[in-house]
Protein backbone atom coordinates (compact mmCIF):
# COMPACT_ATOMS: atom_id res chain seq x y z
CA UNK A 1 0.00 0.00 0.00
CA UNK A 2 1.34 3.31 -0.96
CA UNK A 3 1.10 6.30 0.87
CA UNK A 4 -1.69 7.93 -1.04
CA UNK A 5 -3.70 4.86 -0.29
CA UNK A 6 -2.45 4.81 3.72
CA UNK A 7 -3.73 8.20 3.49
CA UNK A 8 -6.83 7.58 2.06
CA UNK A 9 -7.70 4.85 4.34
CA UNK A 10 -6.54 6.46 7.37
CA UNK A 11 -9.27 9.51 6.31
CA UNK A 12 -12.38 6.67 5.62
CA UNK A 13 -11.70 5.67 8.76
CA UNK A 14 -11.27 8.89 10.59
CA UNK A 15 -14.58 10.10 8.71
CA UNK A 16 -16.14 6.15 9.76
CA UNK A 17 -15.04 6.63 13.60
CA UNK A 18 -16.56 10.81 13.36
CA UNK A 19 -19.89 9.70 12.13
CA UNK A 20 -20.60 6.64 15.01
CA UNK A 21 -23.07 7.48 17.35
CA UNK A 22 -22.32 9.84 20.33
CA UNK A 23 -22.26 7.79 24.00
CA UNK A 24 -21.46 10.94 26.09
CA UNK A 25 -20.15 10.98 28.96
CA UNK A 26 -22.05 7.99 31.23
CA UNK A 27 -19.87 6.41 33.93
CA UNK A 28 -20.96 4.54 36.83
CA UNK A 29 -20.31 6.33 40.18
CA UNK A 30 -20.36 3.36 42.69
CA UNK A 31 -17.03 2.02 43.88
CA UNK A 32 -16.40 -1.05 45.74
CA UNK A 33 -16.22 -1.37 49.00
CA UNK A 34 -12.14 -2.04 50.54
CA UNK A 35 -13.04 -4.41 53.61
CA UNK A 36 -9.58 -3.32 54.99
CA UNK A 37 -11.64 -0.07 55.47
CA UNK A 38 -13.89 -1.16 57.94
CA UNK A 39 -13.34 -0.57 61.81
CA UNK A 40 -13.77 -4.36 63.34
CA UNK A 41 -14.38 -3.14 66.58
CA UNK A 42 -13.68 -4.65 69.55
CA UNK A 43 -15.27 -8.03 69.16
CA UNK A 44 -13.28 -9.05 66.28
CA UNK A 45 -9.64 -7.22 67.29
CA UNK A 46 -10.70 -9.15 70.77
CA UNK A 47 -11.28 -12.41 69.24
CA UNK A 48 -8.52 -12.52 66.47
CA UNK A 49 -5.66 -15.03 66.75
CA UNK A 50 -3.18 -17.18 64.41
CA UNK A 51 -5.85 -19.54 64.30
CA UNK A 52 -7.36 -21.29 61.03
CA UNK A 53 -10.20 -21.27 58.94
CA UNK A 54 -12.82 -23.36 59.44
CA UNK A 55 -12.54 -26.71 57.30
CA UNK A 56 -14.79 -27.37 54.66
CA UNK A 57 -17.08 -30.28 56.40
CA UNK A 58 -17.12 -28.01 59.55
CA UNK A 59 -20.01 -30.13 61.29
CA UNK A 60 -17.43 -32.94 62.07
CA UNK A 61 -16.49 -30.79 64.77
CA UNK A 62 -19.58 -31.92 66.64
CA UNK A 63 -18.67 -34.95 66.77
CA UNK A 64 -22.10 -36.92 65.87
CA UNK A 65 -22.10 -39.57 63.17
CA UNK A 66 -25.72 -39.83 62.44
CA UNK A 67 -25.44 -35.63 61.64
CA UNK A 68 -22.48 -36.17 59.17
CA UNK A 69 -24.89 -38.85 57.74
CA UNK A 70 -27.95 -36.31 57.31
CA UNK A 71 -25.63 -33.68 55.85
CA UNK A 72 -24.34 -35.66 53.21
CA UNK A 73 -27.44 -36.89 52.17
CA UNK A 74 -29.17 -33.57 51.47
CA UNK A 75 -25.85 -32.53 49.65
CA UNK A 76 -26.41 -35.42 47.12
CA UNK A 77 -30.75 -35.69 47.76
CA UNK A 78 -31.63 -31.66 48.51
CA UNK A 79 -33.32 -31.03 45.57
CA UNK A 80 -33.20 -27.11 46.10
CA UNK A 81 -29.02 -27.72 46.19
CA UNK A 82 -29.76 -29.09 42.83
CA UNK A 83 -32.06 -26.45 41.28
CA UNK A 84 -29.08 -24.50 41.92
CA UNK A 85 -26.15 -27.02 40.25
CA UNK A 86 -28.69 -26.61 36.97
CA UNK A 87 -28.06 -23.09 36.89
CA UNK A 88 -24.22 -23.36 36.75
CA UNK A 89 -24.89 -25.45 33.88
CA UNK A 90 -27.30 -22.84 31.91
CA UNK A 91 -25.19 -20.25 32.52
CA UNK A 92 -21.87 -22.90 31.27
CA UNK A 93 -24.24 -23.17 28.26
CA UNK A 94 -24.87 -19.12 28.06
CA UNK A 95 -20.92 -18.63 28.00
CA UNK A 96 -20.99 -21.17 24.96
CA UNK A 97 -23.16 -18.73 23.20
CA UNK A 98 -21.47 -16.04 23.96
CA UNK A 99 -17.76 -18.08 22.85
CA UNK A 100 -19.61 -18.74 19.26
CA UNK A 101 -20.15 -15.41 18.40
CA UNK A 102 -16.36 -14.82 18.60
CA UNK A 103 -16.03 -17.65 16.02
CA UNK A 104 -16.41 -18.14 12.33
CA UNK A 105 -19.69 -19.98 11.22
CA UNK A 106 -19.88 -22.07 8.42
CA UNK A 107 -23.26 -23.10 7.03
CA UNK A 108 -24.27 -25.85 4.25
CA UNK A 109 -27.47 -26.30 2.43
CA UNK A 110 -28.72 -27.48 -0.88
CA UNK A 111 -32.24 -27.29 -2.21
CA UNK A 112 -34.31 -28.24 -5.08
CA UNK A 113 -37.16 -26.82 -6.67
CA UNK A 114 -39.61 -27.90 -9.42
CA UNK A 115 -40.97 -24.50 -10.79
CA UNK A 116 -43.40 -23.49 -13.54
CA UNK A 117 -41.38 -20.39 -15.39
CA UNK A 118 -43.73 -17.59 -16.76
CA UNK A 119 -43.69 -17.32 -20.37
CA UNK A 120 -43.97 -13.39 -19.95
CA UNK A 121 -41.25 -12.75 -17.60
CA UNK A 122 -37.32 -12.65 -17.47
CA UNK A 123 -36.83 -16.30 -17.86
CA UNK A 124 -36.00 -17.03 -21.44
CA UNK A 125 -37.39 -19.66 -23.99
CA UNK A 126 -36.93 -22.99 -23.71
CA UNK A 127 -37.89 -22.68 -19.60
CA UNK A 128 -40.50 -20.12 -20.09
CA UNK A 129 -43.80 -21.57 -20.03
CA UNK A 130 -42.17 -24.85 -18.96
CA UNK A 131 -41.67 -26.69 -15.32
CA UNK A 132 -37.85 -27.00 -14.99
CA UNK A 133 -36.09 -28.01 -11.78
CA UNK A 134 -33.77 -25.60 -9.56
CA UNK A 135 -30.50 -27.09 -7.65
CA UNK A 136 -28.52 -25.88 -5.47
CA UNK A 137 -25.73 -26.60 -3.28
CA UNK A 138 -23.58 -23.94 -1.23
CA UNK A 139 -21.03 -23.77 1.89
CA UNK A 140 -21.33 -20.15 3.26
CA UNK A 141 -19.02 -19.01 5.48
CA UNK A 142 -18.98 -15.48 8.01
CA UNK A 143 -16.51 -13.95 10.51
CA UNK A 144 -17.80 -11.13 12.77
CA UNK A 145 -14.15 -8.88 12.34
CA UNK A 146 -15.30 -7.69 16.38
CA UNK A 147 -12.48 -5.03 15.66
CA UNK A 148 -13.65 -3.23 19.23
CA UNK A 149 -13.77 -6.62 21.05
CA UNK A 150 -17.83 -6.55 21.56
CA UNK A 151 -18.14 -10.19 21.30
CA UNK A 152 -14.70 -10.69 23.65
CA UNK A 153 -15.96 -8.61 26.33
CA UNK A 154 -19.52 -10.27 25.95
CA UNK A 155 -17.88 -14.00 26.25
CA UNK A 156 -15.71 -12.34 29.49
CA UNK A 157 -19.28 -11.35 31.17
CA UNK A 158 -20.58 -14.62 30.39
CA UNK A 159 -18.02 -16.34 31.99
CA UNK A 160 -18.11 -13.81 35.06
CA UNK A 161 -21.36 -15.29 35.48
CA UNK A 162 -20.58 -18.80 35.37
CA UNK A 163 -18.42 -18.30 38.52
CA UNK A 164 -21.05 -16.31 40.06
CA UNK A 165 -23.78 -18.66 39.23
CA UNK A 166 -21.10 -21.41 40.66
CA UNK A 167 -20.47 -19.23 43.77
CA UNK A 168 -24.39 -18.73 44.36
CA UNK A 169 -24.18 -22.34 44.47
CA UNK A 170 -21.80 -23.00 47.18
CA UNK A 171 -23.95 -20.42 49.13
CA UNK A 172 -27.13 -22.53 48.57
CA UNK A 173 -24.66 -25.38 49.73
CA UNK A 174 -23.61 -23.64 52.89
CA UNK A 175 -27.01 -22.32 53.79
CA UNK A 176 -28.45 -25.83 53.73
CA UNK A 177 -25.53 -27.33 55.85
CA UNK A 178 -26.25 -25.16 58.32
CA UNK A 179 -29.96 -25.15 58.34
CA UNK A 180 -29.86 -28.94 58.78
CA UNK A 181 -26.96 -28.57 61.64
CA UNK A 182 -29.12 -26.12 63.94
CA UNK A 183 -32.39 -27.72 63.24
CA UNK A 184 -30.30 -31.00 64.39
CA UNK A 185 -29.31 -28.56 67.64
CA UNK A 186 -32.97 -27.94 68.45
CA UNK A 187 -33.56 -31.33 68.06
CA UNK A 188 -31.08 -32.47 70.64
CA UNK A 189 -32.71 -29.41 72.74
CA UNK A 190 -36.10 -30.71 72.35
CA UNK A 191 -35.01 -34.08 73.89
CA UNK A 192 -33.11 -32.38 76.93
CA UNK A 193 -35.91 -29.95 77.94
CA UNK A 194 -37.91 -32.77 77.64
CA UNK A 195 -36.17 -35.27 79.94
CA UNK A 196 -35.52 -31.94 82.46
CA UNK A 197 -39.81 -32.09 82.54
CA UNK A 198 -39.67 -36.11 82.82
CA UNK A 199 -36.88 -35.79 85.69
CA UNK A 200 -39.29 -33.22 87.26
CA UNK A 201 -42.83 -34.78 86.59
CA UNK A 202 -41.10 -38.19 88.66
CA UNK A 203 -40.01 -35.71 91.56
CA UNK A 204 -43.34 -34.48 91.73
CA UNK A 205 -44.89 -37.86 91.73
CA UNK A 206 -43.01 -38.84 94.58
CA UNK A 207 -43.99 -35.82 96.93
CA UNK A 208 -47.07 -36.88 95.71
CA UNK A 209 -46.67 -40.04 96.69
CA UNK A 210 -45.31 -39.19 100.14
CA UNK A 211 -47.92 -36.86 101.21
CA UNK A 212 -50.50 -39.22 100.85
CA UNK A 213 -48.76 -41.57 103.06
CA UNK A 214 -48.53 -38.62 105.46
CA UNK A 215 -52.30 -37.81 104.77
CA UNK A 216 -53.01 -41.85 105.93
CA UNK A 217 -50.84 -41.17 109.02
CA UNK A 218 -52.72 -37.75 110.14
CA UNK A 219 -50.09 -35.34 109.03
CA UNK A 220 -51.00 -34.27 105.56
CA UNK A 221 -54.57 -33.19 104.98
CA UNK A 222 -56.42 -33.22 101.93
CA UNK A 223 -54.98 -29.66 100.49
CA UNK A 224 -51.77 -31.04 100.79
CA UNK A 225 -52.09 -33.24 98.05
CA UNK A 226 -54.41 -31.68 95.86
CA UNK A 227 -51.48 -28.95 95.79
CA UNK A 228 -49.27 -31.81 94.04
CA UNK A 229 -51.62 -33.61 91.92
CA UNK A 230 -52.76 -30.24 90.25
CA UNK A 231 -48.94 -29.55 89.25
CA UNK A 232 -48.86 -32.93 87.10
CA UNK A 233 -51.21 -32.31 84.46
CA UNK A 234 -49.48 -29.19 83.14
CA UNK A 235 -46.34 -31.04 83.80
CA UNK A 236 -47.84 -33.70 81.27
CA UNK A 237 -48.83 -30.95 79.05
CA UNK A 238 -45.65 -29.72 78.27
CA UNK A 239 -43.81 -32.74 78.13
CA UNK A 240 -46.21 -33.75 75.14
CA UNK A 241 -45.02 -30.41 73.98
CA UNK A 242 -41.88 -31.04 73.69
CA UNK A 243 -42.46 -34.86 72.13
CA UNK A 244 -44.57 -32.95 69.46
CA UNK A 245 -41.74 -30.57 68.74
CA UNK A 246 -39.04 -33.04 68.50
CA UNK A 247 -41.21 -34.60 65.56
CA UNK A 248 -42.05 -31.74 63.75
CA UNK A 249 -38.10 -31.21 63.82
CA UNK A 250 -37.68 -35.10 62.72
CA UNK A 251 -39.79 -33.90 59.68
CA UNK A 252 -37.65 -30.61 58.78
CA UNK A 253 -34.68 -32.64 58.67
CA UNK A 254 -36.13 -35.26 56.72
CA UNK A 255 -37.18 -32.34 54.23
CA UNK A 256 -33.46 -30.43 54.18
CA UNK A 257 -31.89 -33.89 53.14
CA UNK A 258 -34.55 -34.42 50.35
CA UNK A 259 -36.17 -37.17 52.03
CA UNK A 260 -40.05 -38.06 53.31
CA UNK A 261 -41.37 -37.72 56.63
CA UNK A 262 -40.60 -41.68 57.07
CA UNK A 263 -37.06 -41.03 57.28
CA UNK A 264 -37.41 -38.55 59.63
CA UNK A 265 -38.92 -41.04 62.07
CA UNK A 266 -35.78 -42.98 62.26
CA UNK A 267 -33.73 -39.86 63.23
CA UNK A 268 -31.60 -40.68 66.54
CA UNK A 269 -31.64 -39.33 69.80
CA UNK A 270 -28.35 -36.81 68.62
CA UNK A 271 -25.33 -36.80 70.50
CA UNK A 272 -23.76 -33.82 70.10
CA UNK A 273 -20.64 -33.07 72.03
CA UNK A 274 -18.32 -29.42 70.95
CA UNK A 275 -15.05 -29.69 73.05
CA UNK A 276 -15.06 -26.45 75.05
CA UNK A 277 -13.55 -23.52 73.76
CA UNK A 278 -13.61 -24.88 70.68
CA UNK A 279 -13.59 -22.09 67.43
CA UNK A 280 -13.87 -19.14 70.24
CA UNK A 281 -11.66 -16.87 67.87
CA UNK A 282 -11.40 -15.77 64.41
CA UNK A 283 -8.29 -15.48 62.20
CA UNK A 284 -6.37 -12.18 61.96
CA UNK A 285 -6.56 -11.81 58.28
CA UNK A 286 -10.45 -11.81 58.63
CA UNK A 287 -11.23 -8.62 56.48
CA UNK A 288 -8.97 -9.49 53.82
CA UNK A 289 -9.74 -13.19 53.65
CA UNK A 290 -13.20 -13.08 54.05
CA UNK A 291 -14.38 -11.52 50.61
CA UNK A 292 -12.71 -14.81 49.08
CA UNK A 293 -14.52 -17.76 52.03
CA UNK A 294 -17.80 -16.30 51.88
CA UNK A 295 -19.74 -17.69 48.78
CA UNK A 296 -22.25 -14.69 48.66
CA UNK A 297 -19.76 -12.03 48.71
CA UNK A 298 -17.68 -14.23 45.99
CA UNK A 299 -20.97 -14.32 44.06
CA UNK A 300 -21.27 -10.68 44.16
CA UNK A 301 -17.49 -10.21 43.23
CA UNK A 302 -18.71 -11.99 39.92
CA UNK A 303 -21.43 -10.01 39.34
CA UNK A 304 -19.63 -6.86 39.58
CA UNK A 305 -17.16 -8.02 37.01
CA UNK A 306 -19.47 -9.32 34.88
CA UNK A 307 -21.40 -5.92 34.93
CA UNK A 308 -18.47 -4.21 34.15
CA UNK A 309 -17.59 -5.85 31.11
CA UNK A 310 -21.05 -5.36 30.21
CA UNK A 311 -20.48 -1.75 30.21
CA UNK A 312 -17.59 -2.71 27.72
CA UNK A 313 -19.56 -4.04 25.18
CA UNK A 314 -22.45 -1.89 25.37
CA UNK A 315 -19.33 0.82 24.37
CA UNK A 316 -18.57 -1.54 21.35
CA UNK A 317 -22.17 -0.91 19.65
CA UNK A 318 -21.08 2.88 19.01
CA UNK A 319 -18.24 1.84 16.54
CA UNK A 320 -18.75 0.22 13.05
CA UNK A 321 -18.97 -3.21 12.96
CA UNK A 322 -17.59 -5.43 9.92
CA UNK A 323 -18.67 -8.37 8.76
CA UNK A 324 -16.96 -11.19 6.16
CA UNK A 325 -19.09 -13.71 4.52
CA UNK A 326 -18.08 -16.05 1.81
CA UNK A 327 -19.92 -18.42 0.17
CA UNK A 328 -18.82 -21.35 -2.78
CA UNK A 329 -21.58 -24.08 -4.19
CA UNK A 330 -23.12 -25.13 -7.07
CA UNK A 331 -26.42 -23.97 -9.45
CA UNK A 332 -27.74 -25.06 -12.00
CA UNK A 333 -31.39 -25.39 -14.31
CA UNK A 334 -32.48 -29.25 -14.36
CA UNK A 335 -29.91 -31.88 -13.11
CA UNK A 336 -27.97 -32.27 -16.27
CA UNK A 337 -24.94 -30.09 -15.96
CA UNK A 338 -25.75 -29.62 -11.72
CA UNK A 339 -21.79 -30.93 -11.48
CA UNK A 340 -20.24 -29.49 -14.37
CA UNK A 341 -17.74 -27.11 -13.56
CA UNK A 342 -19.59 -23.70 -15.09
CA UNK A 343 -21.97 -24.25 -12.23
CA UNK A 344 -19.93 -23.27 -9.59
CA UNK A 345 -20.41 -20.49 -7.90
CA UNK A 346 -18.56 -18.57 -5.10
CA UNK A 347 -18.30 -14.74 -3.75
CA UNK A 348 -17.18 -12.61 -0.82
CA UNK A 349 -20.02 -10.07 0.54
CA UNK A 350 -18.41 -8.17 3.33
CA UNK A 351 -20.32 -6.05 4.96
CA UNK A 352 -20.21 -2.64 7.44
CA UNK A 353 -22.51 -1.86 10.04
CA UNK A 354 -22.34 2.31 11.03
CA UNK A 355 -24.99 3.36 13.82
CA UNK A 356 -25.43 6.91 12.99
CA UNK A 357 -28.33 7.76 14.66
CA UNK A 358 -30.03 5.69 16.86
CA UNK A 359 -33.05 8.20 18.64
CA UNK A 360 -30.63 7.98 22.31
CA UNK A 361 -31.23 3.85 21.88
CA UNK A 362 -27.23 3.53 22.46
CA UNK A 363 -27.02 6.13 25.03
CA UNK A 364 -29.70 4.38 26.74
CA UNK A 365 -28.75 0.83 26.42
CA UNK A 366 -25.31 1.72 28.09
CA UNK A 367 -27.04 4.15 31.00
CA UNK A 368 -28.89 0.41 31.52
CA UNK A 369 -25.75 -1.24 31.69
CA UNK A 370 -23.77 1.43 33.81
CA UNK A 371 -26.77 1.17 36.42
CA UNK A 372 -26.53 -2.33 36.33
CA UNK A 373 -23.22 -1.91 37.39
CA UNK A 374 -24.15 0.57 40.31
CA UNK A 375 -26.67 -1.63 41.60
CA UNK A 376 -24.01 -4.70 41.78
CA UNK A 377 -21.26 -2.89 43.22
CA UNK A 378 -23.70 -1.71 45.72
CA UNK A 379 -24.93 -5.18 46.49
CA UNK A 380 -21.24 -6.53 47.43
CA UNK A 381 -20.63 -3.62 49.06
CA UNK A 382 -23.55 -4.61 51.42
CA UNK A 383 -22.28 -8.24 51.11
CA UNK A 384 -19.14 -7.20 52.46
CA UNK A 385 -20.90 -5.28 55.41
CA UNK A 386 -23.46 -7.95 56.48
CA UNK A 387 -20.48 -10.53 56.53
CA UNK A 388 -18.60 -8.52 59.00
CA UNK A 389 -21.55 -7.92 61.06
CA UNK A 390 -22.40 -11.83 60.67
CA UNK A 391 -18.87 -13.04 62.47
CA UNK A 392 -18.78 -9.83 64.72
CA UNK A 393 -22.52 -10.70 65.72
CA UNK A 394 -21.14 -14.70 66.18
CA UNK A 395 -17.90 -13.90 68.57
CA UNK A 396 -20.33 -11.30 70.55
CA UNK A 397 -23.06 -14.51 71.80
CA UNK A 398 -19.99 -17.10 71.82
CA UNK A 399 -18.57 -14.71 74.67
CA UNK A 400 -21.79 -14.04 76.08
CA UNK A 401 -22.82 -17.31 76.32
CA UNK A 402 -19.66 -18.07 77.84
CA UNK A 403 -20.70 -16.27 80.86
CA UNK A 404 -24.02 -17.61 80.99
CA UNK A 405 -22.87 -21.12 81.21
CA UNK A 406 -20.89 -20.49 84.23
CA UNK A 407 -24.02 -18.14 85.67
CA UNK A 408 -26.30 -20.81 84.72
CA UNK A 409 -24.31 -23.64 86.23
CA UNK A 410 -24.35 -21.61 89.79
CA UNK A 411 -27.88 -20.96 89.50
CA UNK A 412 -28.32 -24.53 89.03
CA UNK A 413 -26.63 -25.73 92.11
CA UNK A 414 -28.19 -23.28 93.65
CA UNK A 415 -31.40 -24.27 92.69
CA UNK A 416 -30.95 -28.12 93.11
CA UNK A 417 -29.95 -27.48 96.51
CA UNK A 418 -32.99 -25.74 97.66
CA UNK A 419 -35.65 -28.21 95.87
CA UNK A 420 -32.89 -31.12 97.92
CA UNK A 421 -33.65 -28.82 101.49
CA UNK A 422 -37.14 -28.60 100.72
CA UNK A 423 -37.78 -31.88 99.71
CA UNK A 424 -36.42 -33.10 103.31
CA UNK A 425 -37.81 -30.51 105.28
CA UNK A 426 -41.25 -31.08 103.68
CA UNK A 427 -40.55 -34.90 104.77
CA UNK A 428 -39.23 -33.93 108.07
CA UNK A 429 -42.43 -32.25 108.46
CA UNK A 430 -40.50 -28.47 108.68
CA UNK A 431 -42.58 -26.97 105.79
CA UNK A 432 -45.57 -27.29 103.90
CA UNK A 433 -46.34 -28.38 100.27
CA UNK A 434 -45.89 -24.97 98.50
CA UNK A 435 -41.98 -24.61 99.20
CA UNK A 436 -41.66 -27.92 97.79
CA UNK A 437 -43.39 -27.05 94.94
CA UNK A 438 -41.54 -23.47 94.03
CA UNK A 439 -38.35 -25.16 94.94
CA UNK A 440 -39.21 -28.01 92.16
CA UNK A 441 -40.79 -25.28 89.63
CA UNK A 442 -37.28 -23.28 90.09
CA UNK A 443 -35.00 -26.51 89.81
CA UNK A 444 -37.15 -27.21 86.47
CA UNK A 445 -36.39 -23.76 85.50
CA UNK A 446 -32.89 -23.46 85.77
CA UNK A 447 -32.52 -26.90 84.19
CA UNK A 448 -34.09 -25.50 80.88
CA UNK A 449 -31.76 -22.49 81.23
CA UNK A 450 -28.64 -24.74 81.37
CA UNK A 451 -30.01 -26.71 78.79
CA UNK A 452 -30.77 -23.74 76.35
CA UNK A 453 -27.34 -21.80 77.42
CA UNK A 454 -25.74 -25.44 76.23
CA UNK A 455 -27.98 -25.14 72.89
CA UNK A 456 -26.82 -21.39 72.63
CA UNK A 457 -23.25 -22.71 72.68
CA UNK A 458 -23.44 -24.93 69.84
CA UNK A 459 -25.84 -22.94 67.88
CA UNK A 460 -23.00 -19.69 68.11
CA UNK A 461 -20.62 -22.44 66.78
CA UNK A 462 -23.03 -23.46 63.53
CA UNK A 463 -23.64 -19.82 63.13
CA UNK A 464 -19.37 -18.46 63.52
CA UNK A 465 -18.90 -20.98 60.66
CA UNK A 466 -21.38 -20.06 58.70
CA UNK A 467 -20.25 -16.46 59.11
CA UNK A 468 -16.65 -17.38 58.19
CA UNK A 469 -18.04 -19.47 54.70
CA UNK A 470 -18.03 -22.80 56.27
CA UNK A 471 -14.81 -23.37 55.01
CA UNK A 472 -14.85 -22.95 51.17
CA UNK A 473 -12.14 -21.42 50.25
CA UNK A 474 -13.33 -19.88 46.51
CA UNK A 475 -11.01 -18.15 45.54
CA UNK A 476 -8.86 -21.21 44.90
CA UNK A 477 -12.07 -22.94 42.92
Amino acid sequence: MNKRSSAAALSLLACVLAACADMGKLQPPAVQLRPADLNPGKALSAASASVAWPQEHWWVALHDAQLDKLVNTALSDNPSLRVTLARVRQAEALAGVARAATQPRVDAAASADRELYSAHSTIPAPLAGNYAWKNTAALSGSYDLDLWGRNRDALAAALDEVHMAAAESQMARLTLETSIVRSYIQLSLAYALQDSVAENLAQRQRILDITRRRKAAGLASDLDVASIETTLPAGRREHEQYGETIALLRNQLAALIGKGPGDGDTIARPMLALQAGAHDAVPANLPAELVGRRPDIVAQRWRVEAAGWRIESAKQDFYPNINLAAFVGMQSLGFGHFLDASSHMRGVTPAISLPVFEGGRLRSQLGNQSAIYDGAVEQYNAAVIQAMSDVANAVVKMESVRQQDLLAQRALASARRQQELAERAYQSGLTDTLNVINAQLTLLNEQQQMAQVASKQLDNFALLMSALGGGINLDSH
